[in-house]
C-alpha cells in the first residue's frame, strides 16, 4: 500500500466507532479501511457530506499492473478534498469518504459499469457495457486517467473487479446509505454533498474542451435531485463567498447524486466541483498558496447552508 498525500484532519473527528474494536485494514491488507466516516462530536444539521475520490492510498498489485507513474495515477484524484470541506465536521455534519483512489475503482459509478474491452474473460449480463462512463473510458474500474492515458498493460479478469466491488464499492454505499437514512429519521429530511474537484480547463473529452471553468459547478441533476430552492441558495451562498458559479454543465452530478437525491422522499443531493488551480498546484498535485483561503470559504459556505436549512 503506498499513501501519496495528505494533510492532516483527523483531530475534530472520530473514525467510524464500527471499526475501532477490530484491525483497520486497507484494500491491500494494510492499516487503513477502504471507507471511513469521520464522525462530528454530535451530528447537529441534517448535511451528510461524500468525498469519493479524495482516496490516496494505492494497492501495490494496482502499481504493478499500471504503465503509469504514481503522479499520473494521480490525475484521476480530487486530491485533498476531503480535508477541503472538513469544516463540516466542528458544524456537525458527518463524512463519507474513500481511502482507495478513483484510478482503482470509482463509487460514484453504478456497482457494474465495465469496458469489455479491458477483460480478458466474458463479462456476466448483469454487467452494464454501455453507458456513456463506460464509453469514456471512466466506468466503475476506470480505462484511462486524465488526458486519456491508458492505465494498466495488461488485461483485467473479471473477478479481480468483483474483489474491488466487494471490499470498496458495497462498504462505501453501505455507510452512505446508512447515515443518509439515520439522517432522515433523524430530522425529517437528510441533504447529500457530494464533494469533488475539477481541472480548471475542460478536458479532450469534455463538453466545455478547452474552456476555462467557474470556481465552482453545482450539479443536481437538472433539478431532479434537490428542491430548486436548496440549490438556489447553494449557489448564492457561493456567490456571496465571491466565487463565480455555474449549474450543470458539463457536471450535472453522478450516480451518487442521481442515485440518492429523491426529493419526494425527503433527501435531496448535490454536487460540488471545485477548480483545482484555486487550492493546488494541478501539474504537481501539491497545495499552492490559495488552500487555506478556500478551505477557510468553504467553511463558510457550509455554515451559509445550516443556516439555510434552519430557516423555513
Amino acid at each position: 500500500m503506498t499513501s501519496l498525500h495528505n494533510p492532516g484532519h483527523e483531530a475534530a473527528a472520530e473514525a467510524d466507532t464500527a471499526s475501532q474494536d477490530r484491525p483497520r485494514t486497507s484494500p491491500d491488507g494494510g492499516v487503513r479501511p477502504a471507507v471511513e466516516v469521520l464522525h462530528p462530536a454530535a451530528q447537529t444539521v441534517p448535511i451528510v457530506l461524500s468525498s469519493p475520490h479524495s482516496g490516496d492510498v494505492y494497492p501495490s498489485e494496482f502499481l504493478a499492473a499500471s504503465d503509469l507513474d504514481p503522479l499520473a495515477l494521480r490525475t484521476s484524484e480530487d486530491a485533498f478534498v476531503d480535508d477541503l470541506f472538513s469544516g463540516g465536521l466542528a458544524l456537525g455534519m458527518p463524512m463519507v469518504r474513500a481511502t482507495f483512489p478513483r484510478a482503482y475503482l470509482d463509487v460514484n459509478r453504478e456497482a457494474y459499469e465495465l469496458d469489455p474491452t479491458m477483460f480478458a474473460d466474458p463479462l456476466p449480463a448483469h454487467v452494464n457495457t454501455r453507458s456513456p462512463r463506460v464509453a469514456s473510458g471512466l466506468g466503475t474500474i476506470a480505462r484511462r486517467v486524465g488526458g486519456g492515458r491508458a492505465i494498466y498493460r495488461r488485461k483485467l479478469r473479471f473477478d479481480e473487479a468483483e474483489a474491488r466491488i466487494v471490499r470498496c464499492y458495497r462498504p462505501y454505499h453501505a455507510k452512505l446509505s446508512r447515515l443518509l437514512a439515520e439522517t432522515r429519521d433523524r430530522f425529517g429530511a437528510a441533504v447529500l454533498i457530494d464533494c469533488h474537484s475539477m481541472p480548471s480547463v475542460g478536458g479532450f473529452s469534455d463538453l466545455d474542451a478547452g474552456e476555462a471553468r467557474p470556481d465552482i459547478i453545482l450539479g443536481d441533476r437538472h433539478g431532479t435531485a434537490c428542491a430548486p430552492d436548496l440549490i438556489a441558495r447553494a449557489e448564492a451562498a457561493f456567490r456571496s463567498l465571491g466565487l463565480s458559479v455555474v449549474r450543470n454543465r458539463p457536471y450535472a452530478g453522478g450516480f451518487n447524486t442521481q442515485n440518492y437525491g429523491r426529493p419526494g422522499e425527503r433527501v435531496h443531493a448535490f454536487q460540488i466541483e471545485v477548480r483545482r488551480d484555486l487550492y493546488m498546484d494541478e501539474a504537481r498535485i501539491v497545495p499552492n498558496s490559495g488552500y487555506d483561503g478556500l478551505k477557510t470559504r468553504l467553511g463558510q459556505f457550509l455554515h451559509l447552508m445550516t443556516e439555510a436549512l434552519a430557516r423555513p
